[in-house]
Protein backbone atom coordinates (compact mmCIF):
# COMPACT_ATOMS: atom_id res chain seq x y z
CA UNK A 1 0.00 0.00 0.00
CA UNK A 2 1.35 3.41 -0.92
CA UNK A 3 1.23 6.46 1.30
CA UNK A 4 -1.91 8.37 0.38
CA UNK A 5 -1.54 11.56 2.45
CA UNK A 6 1.22 13.98 3.34
CA UNK A 7 2.85 12.54 6.43
CA UNK A 8 3.17 14.91 9.39
CA UNK A 9 6.27 14.92 11.57
CA UNK A 10 4.27 13.34 14.40
CA UNK A 11 1.18 11.21 13.98
CA UNK A 12 -1.27 11.24 16.88
CA UNK A 13 -4.51 9.33 17.18
CA UNK A 14 -7.67 11.05 18.32
CA UNK A 15 -9.03 9.98 21.68
CA UNK A 16 -11.83 8.10 19.92
CA UNK A 17 -9.22 6.13 17.93
CA UNK A 18 -7.34 4.82 20.96
CA UNK A 19 -7.49 1.05 21.56
CA UNK A 20 -10.30 -0.13 23.81
CA UNK A 21 -9.08 -3.73 23.91
CA UNK A 22 -5.71 -5.43 24.34
CA UNK A 23 -4.75 -7.98 21.67
CA UNK A 24 -3.62 -11.48 22.64
CA UNK A 25 -1.32 -12.71 19.85
CA UNK A 26 -1.37 -16.24 21.29
CA UNK A 27 -4.91 -16.64 20.00
CA UNK A 28 -3.59 -16.57 16.42
CA UNK A 29 -0.52 -18.74 17.02
CA UNK A 30 -0.79 -22.21 15.48
CA UNK A 31 2.01 -23.39 17.77
CA UNK A 32 1.06 -22.11 21.21
CA UNK A 33 3.75 -21.18 23.73
CA UNK A 34 4.56 -24.11 26.00
CA UNK A 35 2.81 -23.89 29.41
CA UNK A 36 4.50 -22.88 32.63
CA UNK A 37 5.46 -25.96 34.63
CA UNK A 38 5.40 -26.66 38.33
CA UNK A 39 9.11 -27.29 39.14
CA UNK A 40 8.17 -30.02 41.60
CA UNK A 41 5.71 -32.05 39.54
CA UNK A 42 6.70 -30.88 36.03
CA UNK A 43 2.97 -30.56 35.31
CA UNK A 44 1.42 -27.38 33.81
CA UNK A 45 0.79 -24.74 36.47
CA UNK A 46 -2.86 -24.42 37.46
CA UNK A 47 -4.88 -21.36 38.35
CA UNK A 48 -4.84 -22.35 42.02
CA UNK A 49 -1.06 -22.75 42.06
CA UNK A 50 -0.39 -19.42 40.36
CA UNK A 51 -2.88 -17.35 42.33
CA UNK A 52 -0.74 -17.63 45.43
CA UNK A 53 1.88 -15.49 43.68
CA UNK A 54 -0.06 -13.40 41.13
CA UNK A 55 -3.37 -11.52 41.20
CA UNK A 56 -6.35 -13.64 40.17
CA UNK A 57 -7.29 -11.71 37.03
CA UNK A 58 -3.67 -11.63 35.88
CA UNK A 59 -3.49 -15.41 36.26
CA UNK A 60 -6.57 -15.74 34.06
CA UNK A 61 -4.92 -13.58 31.42
CA UNK A 62 -1.69 -15.55 31.72
CA UNK A 63 -3.38 -18.90 31.14
CA UNK A 64 -5.70 -17.81 28.31
CA UNK A 65 -4.16 -18.49 24.91
CA UNK A 66 -7.41 -18.55 22.90
CA UNK A 67 -9.22 -15.26 23.58
CA UNK A 68 -8.01 -12.74 20.95
CA UNK A 69 -9.09 -9.54 22.69
CA UNK A 70 -9.48 -8.42 26.31
CA UNK A 71 -11.44 -5.31 27.26
CA UNK A 72 -9.29 -2.56 28.78
CA UNK A 73 -11.15 -1.51 31.96
CA UNK A 74 -12.44 2.07 31.81
CA UNK A 75 -10.33 3.07 34.81
CA UNK A 76 -7.19 2.00 32.93
CA UNK A 77 -8.35 3.73 29.75
CA UNK A 78 -8.77 6.92 31.77
CA UNK A 79 -5.26 6.58 33.21
CA UNK A 80 -3.84 5.96 29.74
CA UNK A 81 -5.28 9.29 28.61
CA UNK A 82 -2.72 11.09 30.82
CA UNK A 83 0.03 10.12 28.37
CA UNK A 84 -1.54 8.19 25.52
CA UNK A 85 -1.77 8.11 22.62
CA UNK A 86 2.00 8.30 22.25
CA UNK A 87 3.34 9.80 19.02
CA UNK A 88 4.48 7.89 15.96
CA UNK A 89 7.30 10.08 14.65
CA UNK A 90 8.60 10.28 11.10
CA UNK A 91 12.38 10.58 11.47
CA UNK A 92 12.84 13.03 8.62
CA UNK A 93 16.06 14.45 10.06
CA UNK A 94 17.61 11.00 10.51
CA UNK A 95 16.62 10.03 6.97
CA UNK A 96 18.32 13.17 5.64
CA UNK A 97 21.45 12.58 7.70
CA UNK A 98 21.77 8.98 6.49
CA UNK A 99 20.94 9.99 2.91
CA UNK A 100 18.71 6.94 2.68
CA UNK A 101 15.68 6.32 0.47
CA UNK A 102 14.14 4.45 3.40
CA UNK A 103 11.31 5.98 5.38
CA UNK A 104 11.92 5.69 9.12
CA UNK A 105 9.28 5.91 11.86
CA UNK A 106 9.60 5.41 15.59
CA UNK A 107 6.94 4.90 18.24
CA UNK A 108 8.02 7.07 21.18
CA UNK A 109 7.01 5.67 24.57
CA UNK A 110 9.04 8.04 26.74
CA UNK A 111 6.49 10.85 27.03
CA UNK A 112 5.33 10.04 30.56
CA UNK A 113 6.90 10.69 33.95
CA UNK A 114 8.29 7.16 34.26
CA UNK A 115 10.09 7.77 30.96
CA UNK A 116 9.27 4.40 29.36
CA UNK A 117 6.66 2.01 28.00
CA UNK A 118 6.52 0.12 31.30
CA UNK A 119 3.63 2.20 32.66
CA UNK A 120 1.26 0.52 30.17
CA UNK A 121 1.39 -2.73 32.15
CA UNK A 122 2.21 -1.27 35.57
CA UNK A 123 -1.15 0.50 35.83
CA UNK A 124 -2.97 -2.64 34.68
CA UNK A 125 -1.27 -4.91 37.21
CA UNK A 126 -1.69 -2.41 40.04
CA UNK A 127 -5.36 -1.95 39.09
CA UNK A 128 -6.09 -5.67 39.35
CA UNK A 129 -4.24 -5.86 42.68
CA UNK A 130 -6.32 -2.98 44.04
CA UNK A 131 -9.54 -4.49 42.70
CA UNK A 132 -8.69 -7.74 44.51
CA UNK A 133 -8.35 -5.83 47.78
CA UNK A 134 -4.62 -6.38 48.26
CA UNK A 135 -2.37 -4.21 50.45
CA UNK A 136 0.54 -4.03 48.05
CA UNK A 137 2.80 -5.65 45.49
CA UNK A 138 6.46 -6.66 45.20
CA UNK A 139 8.61 -6.64 42.10
CA UNK A 140 12.11 -6.53 40.65
CA UNK A 141 13.61 -3.93 38.35
CA UNK A 142 16.74 -3.89 36.22
CA UNK A 143 17.51 -0.43 34.87
CA UNK A 144 14.70 1.00 36.98
CA UNK A 145 12.07 1.82 34.36
CA UNK A 146 9.69 -0.88 35.53
CA UNK A 147 10.16 -0.04 39.20
CA UNK A 148 9.55 3.63 38.44
CA UNK A 149 6.39 2.87 36.49
CA UNK A 150 5.03 0.52 39.14
CA UNK A 151 5.76 2.98 41.95
CA UNK A 152 3.77 5.62 40.03
CA UNK A 153 0.85 3.26 39.46
CA UNK A 154 0.82 2.15 43.10
CA UNK A 155 0.94 5.75 44.33
CA UNK A 156 -2.02 6.57 42.10
CA UNK A 157 -4.05 3.65 43.49
CA UNK A 158 -2.85 3.79 47.11
CA UNK A 159 -0.94 0.49 47.16
CA UNK A 160 2.32 -0.31 48.92
CA UNK A 161 5.16 -0.99 46.49
CA UNK A 162 8.33 -2.96 47.32
CA UNK A 163 11.04 -3.00 44.64
CA UNK A 164 14.18 -5.17 44.47
CA UNK A 165 16.57 -3.34 42.15
CA UNK A 166 19.52 -5.10 40.51
CA UNK A 167 22.53 -3.97 42.55
CA UNK A 168 24.65 -2.59 39.69
CA UNK A 169 21.71 -0.48 38.49
CA UNK A 170 20.95 0.62 42.05
CA UNK A 171 24.49 2.01 42.16
CA UNK A 172 24.69 3.26 38.56
CA UNK A 173 21.29 4.99 38.55
CA UNK A 174 20.70 6.66 41.93
CA UNK A 175 18.28 9.21 40.48
CA UNK A 176 16.02 6.50 39.07
CA UNK A 177 16.06 4.95 42.55
CA UNK A 178 15.08 8.28 44.11
CA UNK A 179 12.17 8.74 41.72
CA UNK A 180 10.79 5.44 42.97
CA UNK A 181 11.22 6.51 46.56
CA UNK A 182 9.57 9.84 45.81
CA UNK A 183 6.52 7.92 44.64
CA UNK A 184 6.55 5.99 47.92
CA UNK A 185 8.26 2.74 46.95
CA UNK A 186 10.66 0.87 49.22
CA UNK A 187 13.75 0.11 47.09
CA UNK A 188 16.28 -2.60 48.05
CA UNK A 189 19.48 -3.45 46.13
CA UNK A 190 19.48 -7.08 45.04
CA UNK A 191 20.80 -9.52 46.04
CA UNK A 192 20.20 -8.40 49.62
CA UNK A 193 20.35 -9.84 53.11
CA UNK A 194 16.61 -9.21 53.64
CA UNK A 195 15.48 -12.54 52.13
CA UNK A 196 16.58 -16.15 52.46
CA UNK A 197 17.27 -16.47 48.75
CA UNK A 198 19.21 -13.19 48.73
CA UNK A 199 21.46 -14.36 51.53
CA UNK A 200 22.01 -17.67 49.72
CA UNK A 201 23.01 -15.91 46.47
CA UNK A 202 25.38 -13.59 48.37
CA UNK A 203 27.07 -16.52 50.08
CA UNK A 204 27.53 -18.36 46.77
CA UNK A 205 28.49 -15.28 44.73
CA UNK A 206 30.11 -12.76 47.09
CA UNK A 207 30.52 -9.34 45.54
CA UNK A 208 28.04 -10.11 42.72
CA UNK A 209 26.53 -7.14 40.85
CA UNK A 210 23.21 -8.97 40.74
CA UNK A 211 20.83 -9.87 37.94
CA UNK A 212 17.14 -9.72 37.14
CA UNK A 213 16.94 -13.41 37.99
CA UNK A 214 18.26 -12.70 41.51
CA UNK A 215 15.88 -9.80 42.03
CA UNK A 216 12.89 -11.83 40.86
CA UNK A 217 13.67 -14.54 43.42
CA UNK A 218 13.75 -12.00 46.24
CA UNK A 219 10.57 -10.24 45.14
CA UNK A 220 8.65 -13.52 44.92
CA UNK A 221 9.83 -14.57 48.39
CA UNK A 222 8.79 -11.18 49.77
CA UNK A 223 5.34 -11.49 48.21
CA UNK A 224 4.52 -14.99 49.47
CA UNK A 225 5.78 -14.23 52.98
CA UNK A 226 3.46 -11.24 53.52
CA UNK A 227 -0.32 -11.37 53.85
CA UNK A 228 -2.17 -9.26 51.31
CA UNK A 229 0.72 -9.01 48.83
CA UNK A 230 1.28 -10.42 45.35
CA UNK A 231 4.21 -10.39 42.98
CA UNK A 232 4.03 -8.47 39.69
CA UNK A 233 6.46 -8.70 36.77
CA UNK A 234 7.42 -6.07 34.20
CA UNK A 235 8.28 -8.32 31.27
CA UNK A 236 8.51 -11.94 30.04
CA UNK A 237 5.03 -13.10 31.05
CA UNK A 238 2.21 -13.35 28.51
CA UNK A 239 -0.01 -11.04 30.56
CA UNK A 240 2.60 -8.27 30.23
CA UNK A 241 2.82 -8.66 26.44
CA UNK A 242 -0.98 -8.47 26.40
CA UNK A 243 -1.02 -5.09 28.16
CA UNK A 244 1.86 -3.78 26.05
CA UNK A 245 -0.06 -4.58 22.86
CA UNK A 246 -1.47 -1.07 23.21
CA UNK A 247 1.85 0.10 21.69
CA UNK A 248 1.46 -1.96 18.54
CA UNK A 249 -2.27 -1.31 18.23
CA UNK A 250 -1.67 2.45 18.32
CA UNK A 251 1.25 2.13 15.91
CA UNK A 252 -0.79 0.16 13.40
CA UNK A 253 -3.76 2.52 13.67
CA UNK A 254 -1.50 5.53 13.06
CA UNK A 255 0.12 3.88 10.03
CA UNK A 256 -3.23 2.77 8.62
CA UNK A 257 -4.53 6.32 9.01
CA UNK A 258 -2.03 7.46 6.40
CA UNK A 259 -2.00 4.34 4.23
CA UNK A 260 1.46 3.23 5.35
CA UNK A 261 2.52 -0.41 5.38
CA UNK A 262 5.87 -1.09 7.08
CA UNK A 263 8.40 -3.48 5.58
CA UNK A 264 10.62 -3.84 8.65
CA UNK A 265 9.62 -3.66 12.34
CA UNK A 266 12.41 -3.51 14.93
CA UNK A 267 12.42 -3.63 18.72
CA UNK A 268 14.95 -4.10 21.49
CA UNK A 269 14.60 -7.40 23.33
CA UNK A 270 15.40 -8.26 26.92
CA UNK A 271 12.49 -10.14 28.46
CA UNK A 272 10.17 -9.22 25.60
CA UNK A 273 7.60 -6.72 26.87
CA UNK A 274 8.36 -3.84 24.48
CA UNK A 275 9.10 -5.99 21.44
CA UNK A 276 6.06 -8.19 22.03
CA UNK A 277 3.81 -5.20 22.50
CA UNK A 278 5.05 -3.43 19.39
CA UNK A 279 4.85 -6.37 17.00
CA UNK A 280 1.69 -8.12 18.27
CA UNK A 281 -0.93 -6.79 15.80
CA UNK A 282 1.52 -7.02 12.89
CA UNK A 283 2.48 -10.55 13.89
CA UNK A 284 -1.23 -11.36 14.09
CA UNK A 285 -1.62 -10.38 10.43
CA UNK A 286 1.42 -12.47 9.57
CA UNK A 287 0.07 -15.48 11.46
CA UNK A 288 -3.30 -15.18 9.73
CA UNK A 289 -1.62 -14.95 6.32
CA UNK A 290 -2.94 -11.45 5.66
CA UNK A 291 0.40 -9.62 5.34
CA UNK A 292 4.09 -10.26 5.73
CA UNK A 293 6.66 -8.23 7.64
CA UNK A 294 10.35 -8.54 8.47
CA UNK A 295 10.48 -8.42 12.28
CA UNK A 296 13.84 -8.01 14.03
CA UNK A 297 14.58 -8.47 17.73
CA UNK A 298 17.75 -6.69 18.89
CA UNK A 299 19.53 -7.81 22.04
CA UNK A 300 22.85 -6.92 23.72
CA UNK A 301 25.85 -9.04 22.76
CA UNK A 302 26.57 -9.38 26.48
CA UNK A 303 23.24 -11.16 27.15
CA UNK A 304 22.31 -12.93 23.90
CA UNK A 305 19.44 -15.21 24.88
CA UNK A 306 17.87 -15.48 21.40
CA UNK A 307 21.00 -15.49 19.28
CA UNK A 308 23.13 -17.79 21.45
CA UNK A 309 20.75 -19.29 24.00
CA UNK A 310 19.08 -22.68 24.11
CA UNK A 311 15.36 -23.29 23.63
CA UNK A 312 14.53 -25.23 26.74
CA UNK A 313 12.56 -25.23 29.97
CA UNK A 314 14.32 -23.15 32.60
CA UNK A 315 13.66 -21.36 35.86
CA UNK A 316 12.56 -17.76 35.48
CA UNK A 317 14.76 -16.76 38.42
CA UNK A 318 18.21 -17.41 39.82
CA UNK A 319 16.91 -18.69 43.15
CA UNK A 320 14.84 -21.36 41.36
CA UNK A 321 11.63 -20.61 43.24
CA UNK A 322 9.53 -19.64 40.20
CA UNK A 323 7.78 -21.88 37.66
CA UNK A 324 9.66 -23.32 34.69
CA UNK A 325 9.14 -21.59 31.35
CA UNK A 326 10.11 -22.89 27.93
CA UNK A 327 12.14 -20.11 26.39
CA UNK A 328 15.39 -19.20 24.75
CA UNK A 329 17.64 -18.99 27.79
CA UNK A 330 21.26 -18.65 28.89
CA UNK A 331 20.46 -20.52 32.10
CA UNK A 332 18.95 -19.09 35.27
CA UNK A 333 22.40 -19.09 36.87
CA UNK A 334 23.87 -16.86 34.15
CA UNK A 335 24.71 -13.44 35.59
CA UNK A 336 25.36 -10.93 32.78
CA UNK A 337 28.12 -8.36 32.87
CA UNK A 338 26.98 -5.04 34.38
CA UNK A 339 26.44 -3.36 31.02
CA UNK A 340 24.43 -0.16 30.80
CA UNK A 341 21.31 -1.57 29.17
CA UNK A 342 20.03 -2.87 32.49
CA UNK A 343 16.55 -3.57 31.18
CA UNK A 344 17.97 -6.11 28.70
CA UNK A 345 20.02 -8.09 31.22
CA UNK A 346 17.61 -11.03 31.64
CA UNK A 347 18.77 -14.60 31.07
CA UNK A 348 15.68 -15.65 29.11
CA UNK A 349 13.11 -14.46 26.60
CA UNK A 350 9.31 -14.43 26.71
CA UNK A 351 7.81 -17.83 25.89
CA UNK A 352 5.60 -16.15 23.29
CA UNK A 353 8.51 -14.54 21.48
CA UNK A 354 10.65 -17.65 21.88
CA UNK A 355 8.01 -19.74 20.11
CA UNK A 356 7.62 -17.17 17.32
CA UNK A 357 11.39 -17.05 16.88
CA UNK A 358 11.68 -20.81 16.88
CA UNK A 359 8.97 -20.91 14.21
CA UNK A 360 11.12 -18.49 12.14
CA UNK A 361 8.44 -15.80 12.16
CA UNK A 362 10.96 -13.22 13.38
CA UNK A 363 14.72 -12.66 13.32
CA UNK A 364 17.21 -11.76 16.05
CA UNK A 365 20.55 -9.98 16.13
CA UNK A 366 22.91 -8.92 18.92
CA UNK A 367 24.98 -5.72 19.10
CA UNK A 368 27.89 -4.58 21.31
CA UNK A 369 27.19 -1.65 23.62
CA UNK A 370 29.82 0.75 22.20
CA UNK A 371 28.12 0.52 18.79
CA UNK A 372 24.76 1.00 20.49
CA UNK A 373 25.88 4.16 22.30
CA UNK A 374 27.42 5.47 19.09
CA UNK A 375 24.01 5.20 17.43
CA UNK A 376 22.31 6.69 20.49
CA UNK A 377 24.59 9.74 20.42
CA UNK A 378 24.02 10.28 16.72
CA UNK A 379 20.26 9.92 17.16
CA UNK A 380 20.23 12.41 20.05
CA UNK A 381 22.11 14.98 17.98
CA UNK A 382 19.90 14.52 14.93
CA UNK A 383 16.40 13.81 16.30
CA UNK A 384 16.67 15.70 19.60
CA UNK A 385 15.73 12.86 21.97
CA UNK A 386 18.27 11.31 24.35
CA UNK A 387 17.32 7.63 24.12
CA UNK A 388 17.53 4.95 26.79
CA UNK A 389 20.35 2.42 26.27
CA UNK A 390 17.75 -0.31 25.78
CA UNK A 391 15.94 1.61 23.03
CA UNK A 392 19.26 2.43 21.37
CA UNK A 393 19.68 -1.20 20.33
CA UNK A 394 16.64 -0.76 18.08
CA UNK A 395 17.97 2.60 16.86
CA UNK A 396 21.28 1.03 15.82
CA UNK A 397 19.52 -1.77 13.95
CA UNK A 398 17.13 0.67 12.24
CA UNK A 399 20.02 2.86 11.12
CA UNK A 400 21.83 -0.19 9.75
CA UNK A 401 18.72 -1.22 7.80
CA UNK A 402 18.38 2.31 6.41
CA UNK A 403 22.03 2.28 5.31
CA UNK A 404 21.42 -1.04 3.51
CA UNK A 405 18.57 0.68 1.64
CA UNK A 406 21.00 3.42 0.62
CA UNK A 407 23.36 0.81 -0.75
CA UNK A 408 20.67 -1.16 -2.62
CA UNK A 409 18.35 1.72 -3.56
CA UNK A 410 15.36 0.03 -1.90
CA UNK A 411 12.68 2.35 -0.51
CA UNK A 412 11.70 0.33 2.53
CA UNK A 413 9.54 1.63 5.36
CA UNK A 414 11.18 0.94 8.73
CA UNK A 415 9.36 1.19 12.07
CA UNK A 416 11.13 0.81 15.41
CA UNK A 417 10.20 1.17 19.05
CA UNK A 418 11.80 3.97 21.07
CA UNK A 419 10.94 2.56 24.47
CA UNK A 420 12.03 5.46 26.64
CA UNK A 421 14.43 8.25 27.48
CA UNK A 422 17.99 8.04 28.80
CA UNK A 423 18.08 10.99 31.17
CA UNK A 424 18.77 8.68 34.14
CA UNK A 425 21.56 6.96 32.22
CA UNK A 426 24.08 9.79 32.20
CA UNK A 427 26.78 7.72 33.92
CA UNK A 428 26.67 5.43 30.90
CA UNK A 429 26.82 8.32 28.46
CA UNK A 430 29.70 9.77 30.49
CA UNK A 431 31.69 6.55 30.10
CA UNK A 432 31.00 6.50 26.37
CA UNK A 433 31.91 10.17 25.93
CA UNK A 434 35.14 9.65 27.90
CA UNK A 435 36.10 6.64 25.80
CA UNK A 436 35.95 4.40 28.87
CA UNK A 437 33.12 2.12 27.74
CA UNK A 438 34.09 -1.44 26.82
CA UNK A 439 32.33 -4.35 25.18
CA UNK A 440 31.87 -7.70 26.83
CA UNK A 441 30.83 -10.74 24.85
CA UNK A 442 30.52 -13.98 26.84
CA UNK A 443 32.65 -16.84 25.60
CA UNK A 444 31.22 -20.26 24.78
CA UNK A 445 32.77 -21.42 28.06
CA UNK A 446 30.90 -18.67 29.95
CA UNK A 447 27.61 -19.74 28.39
CA UNK A 448 28.31 -23.41 29.03
CA UNK A 449 28.26 -22.75 32.78
CA UNK A 450 24.73 -21.37 32.51
CA UNK A 451 23.55 -24.19 30.26
CA UNK A 452 24.92 -26.74 32.72
CA UNK A 453 22.32 -25.63 35.24
CA UNK A 454 19.31 -26.15 32.98
CA UNK A 455 16.77 -28.47 34.61
CA UNK A 456 16.14 -31.88 33.08
CA UNK A 457 12.61 -31.67 31.69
Amino acid sequence: MKETKKIPYKIYLEESEMPKKWYNVRADMKNKPAPLLNPGTLEPMTFEELRGVFCDELVRQELDDTTPYFDIPQEIQDFYKMYRPSPLVRAYCLEESLQTPAKIYYKFEGNNTSGSHKLNSAIAQAYYAKKQGLKGVTTETGAGQWGTALSMACAYLGLDCQVYMVKCSYEQKPFRREVMRTYGANVTPSPSDTTNVGRKILSEHPGTSGSLGCAISEAVEAAVSQDGYRYVLGSVLSQVLLHQSVIGLETKAALDKYGITPDVIIGCAGGGSNLGGLISPFMGEKLRGEKDYQIIAVEPASCPSLTRGRYAYDFCDTGMVCPLAKMYTLGSGFIPSPNHAGGLRYHGMSSVLSQLYDDKLMEAISIEQTAVFGAATKFARIEGILPAPESSHAIKAAMDEAIKCKETGEEKTIVFGLTGTGYFDMMAYEKFNNGEMTDYIPSDEDLAKGFAGLPEV
